[in-house]
Formats: C-alpha cells, sequence, structure tokens
C-alpha cells in the first residue's frame, strides 16, 4: 500500500483459502488482459472466462498465456460444461482440459437438467484431473431452491470432490441468491451458513450492494465471484473499507 492508515482490516495474502476474488472474463481481447493484471493481478485470485466464451475468443491460448504468465489460475465458465454433458461429450471436455492445461474445471447445471447423482459423479471424475468447483442454483429466475435444499447440494458436492461450491447468481446478479431486483435473499444466505463453512463458498456478487451485504456479514475475507474487470480494484476497497459503503464498519475494529 502507498500509505499507513490504521484500523484497516487485515487481507488474507495469495494463495489464499478465503478472501477470494473471482474475476469474470467475458471475452477480453490479449491487450486487454495483459492491461487488466498489471493493474488487478495482485486483488485477482482465480479467472472465469464467462459461460462458453471460451468457444468464440480469438487468440485464446496467447490470453490465457497472459493469466498463466501472472501466475492466475483460470477457468472454463460451467456452461461449456454443461454444453458437452448435453451433447454426451464428456470425454470431450476433458479432452478440452488437458488441451489448455486448465487447472480449474466448474461443474454446473444451471442451464440443464442434471441428476444430482450424477452431477456429483462427475465432480468425484474431474477432481482426478483438475481443482473443481461445483456450482449450485438455477439460471432460471422461476425456479426458486428452498434454502435446506441448497445446503443438502452444497454438502454432498463439497463431499464428492469440490474444492469450493459457488452460489449461483449469473453475470447480473438477479437470480439463484438474489430476486429479480438484485436484493440479496439474507434468509437463504444465513440459513446455508448455519451448516456450509463460509471459506468453502464463493458468493456470485457482481453488483455493488450485493457485494456490501457479503462484506458486512462475512468480514472482508470472504469470497466474491463474478466481478467485473474493471471492478476489481472498487471490490477491494470495499473490503478495506475505504468506499462510502463500508467507510464505517471496520473503524474501531482489530484485524
Amino acid at each position: 500500500m502507498h500509505y499507513f492508515l490504521t484500523d484497516v482490516p487485515e487481507r488474507t495474502q495469495k494463495p489464499r483459502d478465503k478472501g477470494f476474488t473471482m474475476a469474470m472474463d467475458k471475452g477480453l481481447s490479449v491487450r486487454q488482459a495483459e492491461d487488466f493484471v498489471n493493474v488487478c493481478g495482485e486483488y485477482v485470485d482465480i479467472v472465469k472466462l464467462g459461460w462458453a466464451t471460451s468457444y468464440v475468443t480469438p487468440n485464446l491460448d496467447a490470453k490465457l498465456n497472459v493469466y498463466r504468465e501472472a501466475g492466475i489460475p483460470f477457468y472454463f465458465g460451467g456452461t461449456l460444461f454443461e454444453a458437452f454433458i448435453v451433447r454426451d461429450q464428456f470425454d470431450d471436455y476433458r479432452k478440452v482440459l488437458d488441451k489448455y492445461e486448465m487447472p480449474f474445471a466448474e461443474v454446473s447445471d444451471g442451464s440443464i437438467e442434471l441428476d444430482h447423482d450424477k452431477k456429483c459423479e462427475y465432480i468425484t471424475k474431474l477432481s482426478e484431473q483438475v481443482t473443481v468447483l461445483s456450482e449450485v442454483g438455477s439460471k432460471d429466475a422461476e425456479k426458486i431452491i428452498p434454502p435446506y435444499k441448497w445446503i443438502e447440494l452444497m454438502q454432498k458436492e463439497l463431499d464428492a470432490g469440490a474444492w469450493k461450491v459457488i452460489g449461483e447468481a449469473r453475470e447480473s446478479g438477479n437470480v439463484g441468491l438474489f430476486r429479480s431486483t438484485g436484493e440479496v435473499r439474507s434468509g437463504l444466505v444465513q440459513e446455508i451458513l448455519t451448516k456450509i463453512p463460509f471459506e468453502k463458498i464463493i458468493w456470485e456478487a457482481p453488483q455493488k450492494a450485493q457485494q456490501v451485504y457479503f462484506i458486512k456479514l462475512m468480514g472482508s475475507n470472504v469470497n466474491l465471484g463474478n466481478i467485473a474487470p474493471e471492478e476489481v480494484i472498487p471490490l477491494e476497497t470495499l473490503r478495506l473499507g475505504l468506499r462510502g459503503d463500508t467507510f464505517d464498519h471496520f473503524l474501531g475494529q482489530k484485524g
């Protein structure tokens, strides 16, 4: 940091297990990726190439090398996994992971109907090859999953081999964990936290108000995902109580 301030919460250091920031690349160019890691690399723990954007992104290898050289792991969005699964191409998907030397993979079922036991089988198989992130929640705003079911699904996926589970919100932040207005389903979040350790969850929170909610609830070292590249540094200031929304939250606290 460029200067000293008291009453700034202590952030975990990379590589970290909590305080994780997952940034979403929705089709950055190689040059944009270079600029992004130059400015934000210190604060980004992992990059998700959103949904199936990798299928159509030019110069994919060159861009992945930018992240690789910066020491930032990356993975393809879960929708790409679903696109292979719905076409009965799981083995082809595994070959794609090897081809691009993917250190992580996301297993999700937000756009397809997938038997949960089968989903857990995919998690177990892929965990032998890569580190698995599994996503819980639907991209269908009309599909409301009760809290007890979120807990059950998350726990089973962790037991199957997922390193962390992701709470679905899409890049818009208006499904899954959130109402169509973007408002947090706070009762759902707090009930999940009674059973699933907070460090095992990455909460997709693309909107500032959502980020503020999770930081105030769980502290500066909450895991947050689907962060737009231009929002990574603004998020870090929220985590440190250096933006109006969390300015008073950490004053007088130690650590």
